[in-house]
Parts: C-alpha cells; structure tokens; sequence
C-alpha cells in the first residue's frame, strides 16, 4: 500500500469504509477502486496531514488535475458538438460550462461539503469551496480509474444535464467584460470608483460606482469589491443593452 494508504488506515474501522465505498460509489454510478484518491479529494488543508516526506496531502493538487479533466473533456464535445465554431466561440463557450459559479452548484448538488476533513468550521469556508471539491473529485476519479471513466462522470453529471448550445450561447458570464468591451470599441473611458458603504447589516460591504465618460451609470454594493463591481456592471449592461448589442 501506498503511503497515503497507511496514513488514512490508521485509525479507520472496516464499518467506515463500507460507508464511504457506497457513499462513492452512489456519487460516481460506477465503484470506485482506491478509496484513498477520494479521501485526499475531501482532506482540507487545514489538516496539516503529510507524507512521510513532508509534502502536504489535500485537495488543492486533485484540483489542478480535475480542471484539466474537466477542461479537456468539455472542450472534446464542443470540438465535436459544434464543427462550425472557431476558436475564439469555443473558448467562449468551455468558460461558461466551467465557471466558477457553475462548478459552485455542480459541487452543491452533490452535497459533496459534507464529506470534507478539516479542522477549520464549515462557516468559515468561502462560497468556493463547492466547485474547488468537485474539480478535486474529478483528479481522483482520473487517478483511480483513468480517463475514460473521468469522462464517463462528466458526461453524466455535467454535459447531459447542463450542456445546452443555443441556451449557453446568450448566457452572460460577465457583464463587467461585456461593458469594458464595448467601452474599448466605442473608445470610451471607464472607472469603478470604489466609495464608503456605511451599511447597517453588521457585515461590511463595498460600494461601487461605475463612470463611462466621467458620468455615473450605475452604483451598487456587494461583500466583495468585485461582487459590487460586477453588479453595477449589470445595471449598466441593461441601461445601453440596445447599444452595446448592436452589431
């Protein structure tokens, strides 16, 4: 066994791995080989555990992999699914399948949280963590059983119930680009302009106010600067729709 094996091993009882096997195995639609894999996709790094030669074990390496899965199994069916579409609509197109947003509720629905080892509280894990788990799951599905069954999954969980062409193809992913594109076509200038937020909700917010040629087009608050200023993005967006949608 390998050294993951012995570390995870120690202290688990045969019940538990039972358990986890048919948690697994529900997940995937397929049984799972080495538990192992899929333990590591569930460890926070806030764990601290190691290998006897001290490098971390936790699911940030299983991300990485699962991404280019992820990535290249999606950019295959477009390849195949849509012959006329150059590189640039591709591209386009694998972004909003794979964003982060969606990769969120990929890894809600799966309620994959509820199987993570950490020492920190789930409170305190960013709104992230959902896709991070899934990207992770799928790098243990290719180290266990290889590529054909990563991309058994994604067929399954990702492009039969969530692949829709013509319906991706108006999804707006960001606004905040739309919007700084076509202030660059139309040499327009543009600021978000970052202002005090004395909200009364006990959590600090950011308030964010966008000028396309010195003038106030859109304002909006959010928990995060980049939340606020994707919102008055959007707010902007659909003041010149017409405008910035005109060919």
């Amino acid at each position: 066994m390998g050294i993951i094996k012995k570390i995870f091993t120690t202290s688990r009882r045969p019940q538990e791995d039972g358990i986890f096997f048919d948690a697994i195995k529900k997940i995937l639609g397929f049984n799972p080989i080495n538990l192992d894999h899929y333990r590591r996709a569930f460890t926070h790094r806030s764990s601290n555990k190691t290998d006897e030669k001290g490098n971390p074990l936790n699911y940030e390496r299983l991300e990485f992999l699962g991404d280019a899965m992820l990535g290249s199994v999606i950019a295959a069916h477009l390849f195949n699914e849509v012959p006329t579409g150059d590189e640039g609509y591709l591209t386009k197109m694998r972004s909003k399948i794979v964003s982060r947003e969606h990769l969120n509720e990929l890894g809600r629905d799966l309620n994959l949280i509820s199987w993570v080892e950490s020492k920190v509280s789930a409170q305190h894990f960013g709104e992230n963590i959902h896709g991070n788990l899934f990207e992770a799951f799928i790098g243990a599905i290719y180290l266990d059983r290889g590529y054909p069954y990563c991309e058994k999954f994604i067929y399954k969980k990702v492009i039969v119930p969530y692949v829709d062409i013509p319906k991706l193809e108006g999804k707006v992913i960001s606004y905040k680009s739309l919007v700084i594109e076509w202030c660059q076509k139309e040499k327009k200038s543009f600021y978000y302009e970052l202002y005090e937020d004395n909200g009364t909700e006990g959590q600090k917010h950011f308030g964010v106010k966008l000028k396309i040629d010195g003038r106030i087009v859109a304002k909006a608050r959010a928990t995060s600067k980049k939340k606020a200023e994707e919102k008055a993005s959007q707010r902007a967006y659909f003041a010149f729709q017409e405008k910035i949608n005109k060919k």
